[in-house]
């Protein structure tokens, strides 16, 4: 009500009170903010997971065509990427033991991606040679021409066969499968065919699995990590690039539910996740051209030209011990690598609150 004035009125001229204000209709109100039930938090958790799931499997799908017609590198890098964010997906749906339709749809996915796997080496490499060729003053451009040209027969050797086994993979069948699995009545509370998340799941148990899972991939990268700087052989570093890809699209994932602190962990995996890319191309194309001068023809016919690619080698192998002694100051005490530490921990050591539920 307001204050009234200390104001005198004239008899007869007094101002009639105001009538009160009519109450508003119950339906012309302001709808209250409901908090949700944890339970209904929980399915649309999985509906989120879902969609985001589904999303990647027409992403998947869609790059196929462009991957069949061969002359579109980023294609081929964008399918495989597409297939380990809808690997990481599944995996978080469907944690193991999975069920065998699970099983088998996974591993057309992962053969999918290793089916591609060489046509990408290739890929890579053609376009550092390139510009390489691309400069002015490139030394030894006679020997960088002789690897472009092995490097284009090598590939368009695997493309052949990676189109043979594309063919047997099926993917039509397979989408059609997938998305069956993925459907919102497998997901949902109380369906527990074909190894959807069960019946008697609770109101935080989705988050503690999603906790489970970025337990795990963390655990197995630190472990790589780990052995690397025991043994700094390929085969062992190539490992910790593997274990840092299932990590990040894991947090990808995680990301989408507006956790604090995901982004800027995402960003700090990238860096660690750039530098050992950097490394295994320097890797791959190290391989490759020893792959190329060791074959006895091209000794024979093309000696000079051998041994300038010999010289090239050397020169990759002193790149390589440059991005290998950062990779280990980066995985030992850094700032970055210790802060994305820090965040694992929390979330591990509270998945309900993290992800915004209170118990």
């Amino acid at each position: 009500m307001d204050e009234v004035k200390d104001t005198a009125i004239a008899p007869g001229l007094e101002t009639p009170a105001s009538p009160e204000p009519a109450a508003q209709p119950v339906s012309d109100r302001a709808p209250q903010q409901v908090e949700a039930p944890p339970e209904a938090k929980l399915l649309d958790a999985w509906k989120k997971v879902r969609k985001l799931a589904l999303r990647q499997l027409d992403r998947f799908m869609s790059l196929e065509p462009k991957v069949l017609r061969g002359d579109d590198p980023d294609a081929i890098h964008d399918l495989r990427v597409a297939s380990r964010r809808l690997q990481q997906i599944v995996d978080l749906l469907y944690p193991a033991p999975r069920p065998p339709e699970i099983r088998k749809l996974r591993r057309k996915i992962q053969r999918c991606r290793q089916t591609l796997g060489e046509v990408r080496n290739c890929d890579v490499q053609l376009q550092r040679v390139e510009r390489t060729l691309g400069s002015k003053r490139t030394a030894r451009r006679e020997s960088w021409e002789a690897v472009r040209h092995y490097l284009r027969q090598r590939r368009s050797e695997n493309f052949e066969k990676a189109v043979r086994k594309l063919g047997k993979v099926n993917l039509a069948v397979f989408y059609v499968q997938l998305k069956e699995h993925l459907a919102p009545s497998h997901l949902a509370m109380g369906s527990a065919r074909r190894g959807e998340p069960p019946s008697e799941l609770g109101p935080q148990e989705f988050y503690e699995r999603l906790a489970e899972a970025l337990e795990r991939v963390w655990h197995r990268m630190e472990t790589q990590i780990a052995q690397s700087h025991r043994d700094s052989s390929a085969a062992v570093i190539h490992g910790v690039r593997i274990a840092a890809k299932r990590v990040r699209y894991l947090i990808e994932v995680i990301r989408e539910f507006n956790v604090p602190g995901a982004a800027e962990t995402l960003a700090r995996l990238r860096t660690l996740q750039q530098l050992l890319g950097d490394w295994h191309d320097l890797e791959v194309m190290e391989q490759m051209m020893t792959e190329m001068v060791a074959r006895p023809q091209f000794l024979r016919d093309h000696l000079q030209i051998a041994i300038g690619v010999e010289r090239l080698i050397l020169r990759i192998r002193l790149h390589k011990q440059t991005h290998r002694q950062k990779y280990f100051r980066m995985t030992t005490d850094s700032e970055g690598y210790q802060q994305m530490r820090d965040w694992v921990a929390e979330v591990l050591a509270s998945p309900a609150a993290t992800f915004g539920i209170t118990p």
